[in-house]
């Protein structure tokens, strides 16, 4: 589907460089930037940016993790909880916040049952959130619990091994999917310091827009959204984006 659409975009006449931007200067305009590799060079200018760099799921590194990522291990239960292999199969969720919960309770509608892994004994989430999760019969939450290995037949995850933080007991949970819920790390390195962004590091844009702290800079996507964080939502803002640029353009010919 990328390959369709970037397609597209050629036959109406974009031009796309495949390049990795290793240096941006937005305090004046035209802003300035650098290809990686060429950060000591003399910098290429640009009358408007839009920052759509994303935001990547914090992971746990854990033993296992790499080989079953997206073969049972993933970071978002909306995009990948109606997979044929996580139907009517046991199913974990890590995280103990808001996230957690909502992805626990939206995995009930697909999966035999769903472990909740709390680090601690009590959950971060909001009480309502927290009395929706416990009271479903679907849920079990594994207090003061926390993963050591993904363990699988080598194509699929079949078990996590697991550890109580009270007694020290390890044990297998046999599971078919596991779910990070312990947030995502925005893109955001190249232009901290010269955006607004919140307190977890996503930039911050005028309500209702794309426009951020800087007159010509503009956000799409996860880079400035950590509530939805979904492919159809992020090429919306990203179209909402390119239309504001444009605007801005014409208005100052």
């Amino acid at each position: 589907m990328m390959d369709l659409f970037r397609s597209q975009s050629i036959r109406f006449g974009t031009t796309i460089h495949t390049e990795t931007i290793g240096k941006l200067d937005l305090s004046e305009r035209p802003f300035k930037f650098w290809r990686e590799g060429e950060e000591d060079g003399d910098p290429e200018t640009s009358e408007t940016i839009i920052i759509a760099t994303g935001a990547s799921a914090r992971r746990l590194q854990l033993p296992g993790e790499d080989t079953y990522w997206q073969s049972g291990i993933s970071a978002c239960a909306v995009c990948d909880g109606a997979v044929p292999i996580f139907r009517n199969k046991p199913l974990a969720v890590i995280g103990g916040g808001d996230s957690a919960c909502e992805e626990a309770t939206y995995l009930t509608k697909y999966a035999s049952i769903v472990y909740v892994l709390v680090r601690r004994d009590q959950l971060r989430a909001s009480k309502v959130m927290a009395k929706r999760l416990l009271a479903h019969p679907k849920v079990k939450v594994l207090w003061n619990t926390v993963p050591l290995e993904a363990k699988g037949d080598g194509d699929l995850l079949t078990a996590i091994k697991i550890k109580d933080t009270k007694s020290g007991q390890e044990s297998d949970l046999p599971v078919n999917g596991l779910f990070y819920a312990i947030g995502h790390e925005p893109a955001t390195s190249l232009v901290r310091g010269q955006l607004e962004t919140d307190a977890d590091g996503y930039i911050v844009t005028v309500p209702g827009t794309s426009q951020t702290s800087v007159k010509g800079v503009f956000a799409a996507g996860d880079v400035q959204d950590k509530k939805y964080r979904q492919a159809i939502t992020s090429a919306g803002s990203g179209c909402i984006a390119a239309l504001e640029c444009e605007r801005l353009l014409s208005e100052e010919e």
